[in-house]
């Protein structure tokens, strides 16, 4: 009797529980074997589709035909033995070579001409099913994608909810999700120690382990975040309906840390204002160190020999700036009144810029519709159409973001809230927590100078505004044109026990103007 291979295939789980299992194709060739008297020697099985070249089993079937061990082998069909002329190709060359090839299911004789003819287009037939199912897998995969739909699973922080459904926020792993993307915005972490704080945090994968390295790096980076689905094998780009987890900015804010544009250099000392103090002549940051018990900032530079500031002299320095920045109870109740008439018409304002930008929103999808006729049209290439496109549509994600986002405080509400801000920042300056006093002098300006042995500052707007005026109104020095490039030296500051104070319309009136005129609020 001789002996003979048995190989039966099934493309998916699915198929082997259901349709033409791999039982009932091994039921199948048991019968025509012991109809035929054929000994079966050996079984291959194999669960993978036809349609890719290079099955594992389906090779090394081969490879043991070749060795001329057996007489043949018995398949159940042609479509379970190739679906890919290539492979039948192969099937071909050992049919020629006498090795004997059978079929449970059909009825041919591969020895005769027309038996291998017919088996030949059967072949080709199976060959152009597969060809056609191709086609119309990826012409639906587009279309849900042109749909906004992600026809793929869900990745980490969303849920599936089926076919033509838009993924959903998971309710456990999307805020952990978010929270990553925030913290690795602040540039304190890295890779491996956000990885380390997520997993403590609860942030696991499907399989229920953390993420490694590579995983949080790949969720970093994919913009399905931020609302836009992006298709890695290919480079396309399209605008999905899921509620996004994190907005344009913070997205792009990541991006910039991953490519090492905003990192932030690990520091070994905690001085109250490392890197905060850059010296007026070669523009570098003042090198903080510590010296028979003080702490002084010093420019290493051979040009700018002498500049050099005693940490407690800047600490007195900023100190007495920033009571210029606190006010009375009498001066903000006056601000306050002289802001609430303003702020009704702010109502107006935030519903004409949302207007504007529903507007914006709308040529955003014109141009869309533009480049897409012109990529249809053939004037542009695809690798132009793909670039634009994912420009146009991370534009108008910061549109949407915007459109969404709560914050629709006009310039008097917004300047309340930072006229109390600095009402704070001398008290939390003065709390003697390091980190406290470097978010005040943040918070209140955006650069400090040395100059010598002399501290300058600059201060952000409005607090600039409000440091003019209390100088101005209570008579202390000032020079309007500083000549340091912006920064503003004070040789003498009213301290906040100064008693003239007041004259609160006179300061609302310049800074509201500049905020209308010269630094607009967004």
């Amino acid at each position: 009797m001789k002996a003979y291979f048995a190989y039966t295939r099934v493309s998916t789980v699915k198929q082997g529980e259901r349709g033409s299992s791999l039982q009932e194709q091994k039921s199948a060739i048991e019968a025509y074997a012991s109809r035929h008297g054929l000994l079966i020697a050996d079984w291959f099985e194999e669960m993978e589709t036809a349609a890719k070249i290079g099955r594992r089993m389906f090779n090394r079937m081969l490879a043991e035909l070749g060795k001329g061990q057996v007489a043949g082998v018995i398949i159940h069909k042609i479509d379970r033995s190739a679906r890919n002329l290539k492979d039948w190709a192969h099937l071909g060359e050992l049919i020629d070579q006498g090795i004997e090839v059978h079929f449970a299911h059909e009825s041919i004789d591969l020895a005769s001409r027309g038996g291998r003819l017919s088996a030949d287009i059967q072949a080709v037939v199976s060959a152009d099913y597969i060809r056609n199912l191709k086609q119309e897998v990826r012409k639906g995969f587009y279309g849900r994608l042109k749909q906004g739909f992600y026809p793929l699973p869900a990745p980490a922080g969303y849920l599936d909810r089926g076919k033509a459904k838009a993924k959903e926020i998971c309710p456990l792993r999307g805020p952990l999700v978010r929270e990553a993307f925030e913290r690795y915005s602040t540039g304190r972490y890295t890779l491996d120690t956000l990885r380390a704080e997520m997993h403590a945090r609860g942030l696991v994968g499907r399989t229920g382990r953390g993420f490694s390295k590579n995983g949080i790096s790949w969720i970093l980076r994919n913009p399905f975040y931020m609302g836009i689905i992006r298709i890695a094998r290919t480079g396309e780009t399209f605008e999905g309906i899921h509620q996004p987890l994190v907005t344009k900015a913070l997205f792009e804010r990541v991006q910039g840390i991953l490519s090492g544009r905003l990192s932030e250099a690990v520091e070994r000392h905690d001085f109250v204002f490392r890197r905060l103090i850059r010296c007026d002549g070669c523009r570098r940051s003042l090198v903080g160190e510590r010296q028979k018990g003080h702490v002084y900032y010093r420019c290493h530079m051979p040009t700018c020999r002498g500049t050099s500031l005693r940490e407690t002299d800047i600490e007195q320095s900023v100190r007495e700036l920033l009571a210029l920045l606190a006010f009375d109870e009498a001066e903000l109740k006056e601000l306050r009144d002289l802001a609430a008439d303003a702020m009704a018409s702010e109502v107006d304002e935030a519903a004409t810029r949302h207007d504007q930008l529903h507007m914006a929103v709308g040529r955003c999808n014109d141009r869309l519709t533009r480049l897409t006729d012109a990529f249809l049209d053939a004037t542009i290439d695809k690798e132009t159409f793909e670039h634009r496109k994912a420009a146009l549509l991370v534009e108008k994600r910061g549109l949407l973001d915007a459109l969404e986002s709560p914050n629709t405080k006009g310039p008097a509400s917004d300047l309340l809230e930072k006229l109390e801000l600095g009402q704070t920042a001398y008290l939390r300056f003065a709390s003697g927590f390091a980190t406290e006093k470097r978010d005040a002098v943040q918070e209140a300006t955006s650069n400090l100078v040395a100059q010598g042995k002399t501290l300058g500052f600059a201060l952000r707007f409005p607090f600039d505004e409000i440091a003019k005026w209390r100088i101005s109104y209570c008579g202390g020095p000032f020079r309007a044109e500083p000549r340091t490039g912006g920064a503003l030296f004070l040789p003498s500051i009213p301290t906040a026990s100064s008693p003239e104070r007041g004259g609160g319309s006179r300061l609302y009136e310049s800074i509201i103007r500049h905020a209308h005129k010269a630094r607009p609020y967004s």
